[in-house]
């Protein structure tokens, strides 16, 4: 494990009591490293009336000595910040233009000199999003036209469709949705913007499928794009291909093909433009969930390396100066950064005991963001051994409470979990436990979360364990399908198991207990209530109710019917393991939480959950147990600094009502 150094400790956040105060942390959310040594963060914190995250670029001193010195302040935010061969600074904002003659709010790019002020470098109708910049200063980036039109003619096509009120989508083909918006009928597009500003369209040819949410790159010197490209097939479903592109002629021609097995993502240029870094990823099927690989694939002649990266889950990559590959993910209820050497896929760990992500590299040095169960992202950067955190806005240095390794063992099989105990507890006064089931289920409870911090409610009191179970991110292949295809008995079985030896100490209290859950974990919530009544409350966030219904609706819709198929074909399944079914069986108060513009788990199933509950209970309306808080605004997640006080506070009333026997949570909420 690297030695850890860390500055003079700036004033730190220490009240986990107070929810607002807790929202209006800063946050770090990405960093970018530049020439002589330059680091730049992009701090997202809460607005006055916490309506919103509003993000800025602050200047970090790279020797982690000088207190962060922000740079931008507009009431519209920057992000994506990237250095240009020249030293200045590109980012991505809707800013308006002082030079401009209109007030139009997309986003554009602009450049901020070592000195001086930031100008608009380019501007289109849909907006453009930076993707890289080559050694000549050569842009590429992302826009979206409207069909039948060129980027030229799209603004006034835009115009015209909104004088006239229109906002229907002509739909020719899965997907419809995606996560929290609709899939409209726009054409994203490659365009190239030369130092000058001058903006060209690389495939003006595309309808609105084959470039929707590209990864792509662009090679050091300017004459090649590698990006992902789309292609609709039967069944509703798609497949994703890697293709190049010659910037000087538009030419597209294949790089490495989807078929019914295997897709790609993430093309990386190595800094020569030799080689390129690419995900493959397999195709799940009910028996066997998506496996990802790491590969190294040759531009020209020559055989690919493939990169045996262990029990890593990587989440992303990134190449240094001198050619060297970095990789970062989960590993272990943790992570890591493993160095990988392009020509024979040889690994070396040069990080680990921490999550890091936003990977970025200039000369030799290395910065990152680092985060772990106690701490949130904290911008680093790393030289051999050693790991320097450098000074940011956002730090948090006292915890209410201690966090705890535990682990035992189910069926020859090691598992583990982090298990938070509020300060205090001990045998005379045992602290209630919450289980929480993350989501996925490929993820992990290794890293910080702004969304599910448990300890807001190791501050009121709580015990929290947070277990890694089957189909978790970090443990290899085997820990990814061990549990598939989405088995909750299986996943309960390992939780319960490890649950239970917790609830054996002494300053734990097991007659006060809790479930909780969102997303993934949210269905475990959700299947748990109908299959035993040992907690006291049981929380769903975003959770599957209806399975036959669930797989049609969700915008992920191609994947869950081809692993699951249908009810009428595989109806021992979806009995055995659709919440619904148990519905009458449920005992235990829950609460439901869902945002209305959550496409992933539709709000359908906490509609149909809730009418199931309030219908089938047998008693006076006034004495039903049950809750639900509708977020009409959210996603999959809870973003609205505001929402998301009143979802900590709600979650945390209903907890205290049911298992503490406090006072039961007001018909008109206070928060």
């Amino acid at each position: 494990m690297p030695e850890t150094t860390t500055p003079a400790a700036p004033a730190s956040f220490a009240d986990f009591t107070d929810v607002d105060a807790f929202l209006r942390i800063p946050r770090l959310t990405a960093l970018a490293a530049g020439p002589r040594g330059r680091a730049v963060a992009v701090i997202a914190e809460c607005d006055e009336h916490g309506s919103k995250l509003l993000s800025s670029l602050w200047e970090l001193d790279p020797a982690g000595e000088q207190p962060a010195r922000r740079l931008t302040f507009s009431a519209k935010g920057e992000s994506a910040p990237l250095f240009a061969p020249d030293g200045s600074l590109l980012f991505t904002s809707a800013r308006p233009d002082p030079q401009g003659e209109d007030d139009d709010e997309t986003a554009a790019i602009w450049r901020l000199p070592v000195t001086g002020e930031a100008s608009v470098v380019a501007t289109a109708p849909g907006g453009l999003n930076l993707v890289a910049v080559a050694d000549d200063g050569t842009i590429l980036a992302t826009t979206t036209i409207l069909p039948g039109t060129s980027i030229d003619e799209d603004a006034e096509a835009r115009k015209a469709r909104k004088d006239a009120g229109r906002t229907t989508i002509w739909h020719t083909g899965m997907p419809v949705r995606f996560w929290d918006h609709e899939v409209d009928d726009l054409s994203t597009r490659l365009v190239l913007i030369a130092p000058d500003g001058n903006l060209r369209d690389l495939t003006s040819a595309v309808g609105t499928v084959e470039l929707r949410n590209a990864s792509a790159d662009l090679s050091p010197d300017g004459r090649t794009v590698a990006t992902t490209w789309i292609e609709r097939i039967r069944g509703g479903e798609t497949r994703t291909s890697l293709v190049l592109i010659d910037t000087a002629t538009g030419e597209r021609t294949p790089f490495l093909t989807a078929d019914q097995s295997n897709q790609y993502s993430g093309p990386r240029f190595s800094p020569d433009g030799n080689r390129i870094a690419v995900t493959r990823s397999t195709i799940g099927t009910p028996t066997d969930t998506t496996y990802s690989f790491l590969e190294i694939h040759p531009v020209g002649s020559g055989e690919k390396v493939s990169v045996d990266v262990g029990d890593l889950t990587a989440s992303e990559y990134v190449w240094t100066e001198a050619g060297t590959l970095l990789v970062t993910g989960d590993l272990h209820s943790s992570g890591a950064i493993l160095a990988v050497d392009p020509a024979t896929g040889a690994v070396s760990t040069i990080a680990d005991g921490g999550v890091y992500s936003s990977l970025s590299t200039s000369g030799s040095a290395v910065l990152a963001l680092r985060n772990d169960m106690a701490t949130p992202a904290r911008p680093v950067r790393l030289e051999g051994s050693v790991v320097t955190e450098l000074a940011a806005p956002g730090a948090v240095n006292t915890l209410p409470g201690s966090l705890e390794w535990v682990s035992t063992e189910v069926d020859g099989v090691a598992l583990g979990g982090w298990l938070c105990v509020p300060a205090g507890a001990s045998a005379d006064d045992p602290a209630p436990v919450m289980l929480w089931i993350h989501g996925g289920p490929h993820g992990s409870y290794n890293a910080w979360s702004w969304r599910w911090c448990p300890w807001l409610a190791v501050a009121r009191g709580y015990a929290v364990l947070l277990p890694d179970p089957a189909m978790s991110t970090g443990y290899g292949h085997a820990g990814l399908n061990r549990g598939w295809p989405r088995l909750p008995d299986v996943v309960y079985r390992e939780c319960e198991t490890l649950f239970d030896q917790v609830l054996a100490r002494a300053e734990l209290d097991e007659r006060r207990t809790a479930m909780l859950g969102a997303s993934f974990g949210g269905f475990m919530a959700n299947w748990i209530a109908g299959h035993t009544d040992r907690f006291d409350a049981i929380v769903t966030h975003a959770g599957l109710w209806a399975l036959d219904q669930q797989h049609r609706t969700t915008d992920a819709a191609a994947g869950k019917m081809r692993v699951h198929g249908h009810e009428e074909t595989n109806a021992d399944w979806y009995r055995a393991y659709s919440p619904h079914h148990a519905a009458g069986e449920i005992r235990t108060p829950v609460l439901i939480t869902h945002g209305n513009r959550d496409y992933r788990v539709p709000i359908s199933e906490a509609l149909r959950m809730w009418w199931d509950l309030v219908s089938g209970w047998d008693g006076e309306p006034e004495t039903m147990p049950h809750r639900f808080l509708q977020l009409t605004s959210e996603n999959h997640w809870v973003l609205t600094p505001a929402n998301a006080r009143t979802w900590n506070e709600t979650v945390l009333a209903f907890c205290d009502q049911h298992v503490r026997g406090g006072e039961p949570v007001p018909d008109v909420l206070g928060w």
